[in-house]
């Protein structure tokens, strides 16, 4: 086999590989936290509404739910659950309903609406002193979200 051939079956090779790849490449998407977010996607709620159970376990402590989600090309949360409760309560559904409600408008960067995870921290019962607050924040914090 001549050194053209080769290099031209390599480079179909090659095509073949990519082709193949494409879909799965087109499903991958950006895992960003709520500090990056603003570059791809605006929350466009002045409210939301969850829905609050009457009682339940260490509800009226000081604590946080870590809720993940996707950002459908329509703006709508999908996918949403619930990764971390700190301390254990019965506030991860509230959070849940909570996250459902948000609505979102792509950023100039983002004309296309390209959907992206994310995840959001819902505080509850926080402390009003900064600096006490951010102890049970960071708690509820998920690897793997970034910039």
């Amino acid at each position: 086999m001549n050194p053209l051939s080769r290099r031209l079956g390599r480079t179909a090779l090659l095509a073949v590989c990519l082709a193949s790849m494409a879909p799965v490449l087109a499903q991958t998407q950006r895992k960003l936290d709520q500090e990056h977010l603003a570059g791809h996607w605006i929350l466009l709620n002045t409210a939301i509404s969850a829905d609050v159970p009457n009682s339940g376990r260490n509800m009226d402590k000081p604590g946080c739910v870590a809720v993940s989600y996707t950002i459908g090309s329509d703006g709508l949360p999908r996918n949403i659950a619930v990764r971390k409760v700190v301390p254990a309560s019965d506030l991860g559904p509230v959070a849940a309903s909570a996250v459902g409600s948000f609505r979102y408008g792509p950023s100039l960067t983002n004309r296309s609406g390209q959907p992206v995870d994310t995840y959001y921290i819902v505080p509850f019962n926080m402390p009003a002193d900064a600096a006490a607050r951010k102890p049970l924040v960071d708690a509820c914090r998920l690897p793997g979200y970034g910039d």
